[in-house]
């Protein structure tokens, strides 16, 4: 599993190394990674607040030997981001860009680990919440170190220029975007291939998974108000109840994809946010959701804002509402990422590397899935430049087989009990990334 035909940096040095010293990068780089994953992991982040994080990435590509420039993004309110660049050149050759992402999410952890988050902060509408990595950015950020500082020490086997980017606000879909609209080709160079990976709970730690094509859904975000006429909660036939509006309209929208949309191009609706109503005897002026739209094609994610607009509409105008009440529904353009494209010719070039470094057995066909990633952006609008991102297996081994023998899984990506196993979830995304670099840049 740990196999491997090309030559992997050991030390922190910047000599090269040879092939058999690999146990020695083993001995002596991960105890340190784990370290600092660990740190990370304790010290999560929100989108737009990567500072603490942000710093360290940079800190530690400059101890790499790469030159370094952070507070990269401008967001369209015109505050700055947090993203960080790390160029190293090595000849002439191609321009390499790898990505990893650094927010965390607004969730309480609860997996019970000595080095679990007890950060807690506000919401944007006020409400109480922890802070964790339940998506394992800080797995990929811990990756980025690691890698960054294999190919320096190993720059006898490449040549051309990495270019590193730690990422903002991956989970809020904006900070891709917001690194691009800073001029990041114009400052820095437009890269001639992207790679990247996530860690999942799809794969016990030691493998990887990897789809050539259409690998991710877009992603769109939508807020919806629901409007009704507020009074008293005695008298309900006085007004016009949005929170029931509201409810009819949850349930109606779930038709959109079992009606409306082809079965052949799936397609996801979600409600994953719903505010209205200060009291229990008061009926509200208004019902605020936040939904998101999953697709593959612009056909099926233009049926679901359709349908969005029409029964928005409808469920207004049945209830008796004056055109002053009628609902809006809002795409919010920067909130939102196309769906990501593994370039095929590529995927067959990192899928073989990956073979040849951690065994065929140890590397999956993955299905496309409609979860959403923002790392496309980097390839440009029509996959200008190709992009692969692949998946990272990250859970114990012991306890992904026994999940796995009895037909359950293991708490996912957004969960409160998302838990990686960090040592050889760091070491396999290292050597896998290492080696796809070396083989891209050869």
């Amino acid at each position: 599993m740990r196999a491997s035909s090309f030559l992997l940096l050991l030390s922190l040095s910047a000599a090269p190394l040879a092939a058999q010293d690999n146990s020695a990068f083993l001995k002596q780089q991960m105890p340190g990674l784990v370290d600092t994953y660990k740190d990370l992991h304790a010290h999560p982040e929100l989108s737009h607040f990567e500072q603490r994080t942000s710093t360290l990435l940079a800190a530690e590509l400059r101890k790499a030997g790469y030159t370094v420039t952070d507070h990269i993004g401008v967001y369209p309110d015109g505050t700055h981001a947090f993203g960080v660049v790390g160029i190293l050149k090595n000849g002439t050759g191609p321009t390499l860009l790898i990505r990893a992402d650094m927010d965390a999410l607004p969730i309480i952890e609860q997996t019970g680990t000595t080095y679990a988050s007890h950060v807690m902060t506000k919401t944007k509408s006020g409400l109480d919440t922890g802070v964790m990595h339940a998506c394992g950015h800080d797995v990929h950020t811990t990756v980025l170190i690691g890698t960054a500082r294999a190919l320096a020490a190993a720059k006898s086997q490449w040549h051309g220029t990495l270019m590193l980017i730690g990422q903002p606000s991956e989970e809020t879909i904006d900070g891709a975007k917001a690194m691009l609209a800073d001029h990041l080709y114009e400052r820095f160079g437009k890269p001639d291939m992207v790679i990247g990976l996530h860690d999942t709970n799809q794969h016990a730690a030691g493998t990887i998974g990897i789809t050539a094509g259409p690998a991710m859904a877009s992603s769109t975000s939508i807020d919806v108000t629901i409007r009704g006429i507020g009074g008293h909660g005695s008298s309900p036939e006085v007004g016009r109840d949005p929170i029931v509006l509201a409810a009819m309209y949850i349930l109606q929208i779930q038709t959109i994809v079992s009606r409306e949309e082809d079965p052949r191009d799936p397609s996801v609706v979600t409600v994953g946010d719903i505010h209205g109503g200060t009291k229990r005897n008061i009926i509200p002026d208004e019902v605020k959701l936040e939904l998101t739209a999953r697709a593959f094609s612009d056909k099926a994610r233009q049926t679901i804002l359709d349908g969005l607009r029409q029964m928005a509409t409808g469920v207004a105008t049945s209830a008796g509402l004056p055109p002053d009440k009628m609902p809006t529904v809002t795409v919010l353009e920067d909130e939102s990422t196309p769906s990501l494209y593994n370039d095929p010719a590529m995927s067959a070039r990192v899928k073989a590397t990956l073979e040849k470094t951690l065994g065929p057995s140890n590397v999956f066909d993955d299905l496309r899935q409609m979860g959403s990633e923002d790392v496309g952006i980097f390839g440009l609008e029509g996959n200008k430049v190709p992009v692969v991102y692949f998946w990272l297996g990250a859970m114990y081994p012991n306890r992904f087989a026994t999940a796995k023998a009895a037909g359950k899984e293991l708490p996912g990506m957004h969960t409160n009990k998302f838990e990686p196993d960090p040592e050889p979830t760091l070491e396999t995304g290292v050597r896998s990334l290492t080696a796809v670099a070396i083989s891209l840049l050869q």
